[in-house]
């Protein structure tokens, strides 16, 4: 179907292309542009097959990922890069590498990559790739399916998939909870985000101001192994500090810190500073680190004195407990549907009634800082 997104598949394994093509192929929406072995050959395929989305592989003999990335942004290709990283230490560091150098996402490679494992990123990996393929059909002027095109399809993912369910023109959210006090001076700020985070992130906080006075704590869904050195990359750009979260942590002015992979992060009010605090109880939301648990404990701890925003992801991870801090007293914010790569998790915490304010991604940074330095 000529409306579908079309991804070119790069990875020097055979057996890999054939398992994520086969995945491709079944899922609505989807469509194989091409294969290619390593990065030489993707890059002679790209004007022939214009492909919506590029799945790469980072090691691949001849041209590998990294090389290929530099060569796509001298030869100005805009279209977006969904990395598959395996999980060990020189991954992330290589993984992280391949983001800054303009790669929009990454997922997990199976340990083995010759393993049926492959199967399990496969509820990450198709609307990661129709959200990412989606939103460059939609910058370059192309028809994308309409949620009732896919809603005749057999394998649509479930409405809480969230990137199948968009809210019908004029629908209100629910009426917003009754709040406990009027809100006051922000003094923590709070992010849930998921698919789409890493280009999103890296948005924001390069535009936030470098005198802002509010920490801020961020819940990015991402393996252990990866957030440390996510952080590093994020503070490369940022002009605050950021760094992985250690329980302990201090949580003060120009700090931002990142929840670790599979811990969740929460908060502690002590009379001088608040404290990071890390935890490995069960999943909240299908997560760990979970937006919600972020959410309610700086609900909690910081009652009508934070702001919390949640962003583009799958799911609804964070969309209940951001009304806590909505009923606490403090401020909230949604990414609007259409900057959001998957608008799953701040859709539904929108129609819970849950968002005071949707917000585009490039006006994000602006009106946080704006909140942030606002005396109540």
């Amino acid at each position: 179907m000529a409306d579908e997104v079309s991804v070119l598949i790069v990875d020097d394994s055979a057996l890999m292309r054939n398992l994520i093509g086969r995945m491709v192929e079944a899922a609505p929406g989807l469509v194989i542009a091409e294969k290619a072995m390593n990065g030489v050959f993707a890059l002679q395929k790209i004007p022939r097959v214009n492909p919506d989305v590029i799945i790469l592989d980072l090691e691949m003999p001849e041209m590998n990922g990294i090389e290929f990335l530099k060569e796509r942004k001298k030869q100005g290709i805009k279209i977006p890069v969904i990395i598959l990283s395996s999980i060990a230490r020189r991954g992330a560091e290589i993984t992280m590498e391949a983001l800054a150098l303009g790669a929009s996402d990454f997922i997990q490679k199976p340990s083995g990559s010759v393993s049926e494992d492959v199967g399990s990123v496969k509820d990450i990996l198709i609307p990661m790739l129709l959200g990412y393929g989606g939103q460059y059909r939609r910058l370059m002027g192309k028809k994308v399916l309409s949620p009732g095109e896919y809603a005749k399809k057999p394998e649509t993912p479930a409405p809480d998939a969230g990137i199948f369910h968009r809210p019908a023109a004029g629908t209100a959210p629910a009426a917003p909870p009754g709040q406990i006090r009027k809100p006051g001076k922000t003094e923590i700020i709070a992010i849930g985000i998921s698919t789409g985070g890493p280009d999103a992130l890296r948005a924001v906080f390069s535009e936030l101001d470098a005198d802002l006075q509010v920490p801020i704590l961020v819940v990015q869904h991402m393996p252990a192994g990866f957030t440390n050195e996510f952080a590093k990359s994020l503070d490369r750009l940022c002009p605050l500090e950021v760094k992985e979260a250690e329980d302990g942590d201090l949580i003060r002015p120009g700090r931002i810190l990142i929840a670790q992979g599979n811990k969740h992060l929460e908060v502690e009010r002590k009379s001088l500073s608040g404290v990071a605090r890390l935890s490995d109880a069960p999943q909240v939301s299908g997560h760990r680190p979970s937006a919600d648990v972020l959410f309610a404990s700086v609900a909690m701890a910081y009652t009508n004195h934070a702001l919390g925003v949640i962003m583009t992801g799958m799911g609804r991870d964070g969309a209940q407990q951001l009304g806590n801090i909505y009923k606490e007293g403090g401020m909230t914010l949604g990414q609007d549907e259409s900057s959001a790569v998957v608008y799953g998790m701040p859709r539904v915490a929108w129609e819970l009634g849950h968002v005071q304010e949707q917000v585009s991604l490039d006006n994000m940074a602006r009106r946080i800082c704006s909140i942030a330095k606002t005396t109540r």
